[in-house]
């Protein structure tokens, strides 16, 4: 069976992984663009940028590895985009333009209906109104024998965390406080589902891998 797989979430060291006030402006809130400088120096991701250089090493690694054997991925619709409430039409298409870089079926958790479509590059949208497992048994659907990657947000990852269904994840903690925003911790005991199986410091952040117990 295909495995849930988080990769490169990354969390301030007072343990938000968003800052407040998202929005159309801020996607990640307020300075939350600073928790994933680390990632924007990587070789991977200016490759996907289209562009030449970037840092080889561990975080690149990791990065990397977030791209490999992935079949279907699972979003929360604050990872989508910043509407809420009911769609008022349907001109919002996400925040990556015309050709996202997943190139597979995308699940968005929302509780508001909207019709699937197609983007440039293979991408395609499907919003699942059902719940968090509805949405993992399609995406085990269409990943076949691949696996599937977790986006956010904060409160997306929660959910499949304390419900057990995430195998594997990966946090990038860095050496940044925000003060405020989205706690990934808040209020979620996972000590009896998950340990640390991982634990890698680089110069720029530590990347801590959690398994699920058994």
């Amino acid at each position: 069976m295909s495995k849930l797989r988080v990769h490169a979430f990354a969390i301030s060291l007072d343990g938000f992984g968003a800052g407040s006030n998202q929005g159309i402006d801020a996607p990640l809130g307020e300075q939350g663009t600073l928790l994933h400088e680390w990632v924007f120096k990587t070789r991977t991701f200016r490759q996907m940028q289209g562009l030449d250089g970037g840092e080889t090493g561990v975080d690149d690694d990791f990065t990397a590895k977030g791209f490999e054997n992935i079949g279907a991925t699972i979003m929360g619709r604050n990872m989508f985009g910043p509407i809420r409430g009911d769609w008022p039409d349907d001109k919002w298409r996400g925040w990556w333009g015309s050709s996202p870089p997943y190139h597979h079926p995308v699940f968005v958790l929302t509780k508001h209906p909207r019709d699937s479509f197609e983007m440039e590059g293979g991408t395609t949208f499907h919003f699942v109104t059902d719940g968090i497992v509805a949405a993992l048994d399609r995406a085990r659907d269409a990943a076949g024998d691949q696996d599937i990657r977790l986006g956010g947000g904060v409160s997306t990852v929660q959910q499949y965390m304390r419900a057990g269904l995430v195998d594997w994840a990966h946090f990038a903690i860095t050496p940044v406080l925000l003060g405020e925003g989205e706690r990934l911790w808040q209020g979620a005991d996972i000590t009896a589902l998950y340990e640390c199986t991982g634990w890698v410091a680089s110069p720029t952040v530590t990347h801590a891998v959690l398994t699920r117990r058994g």
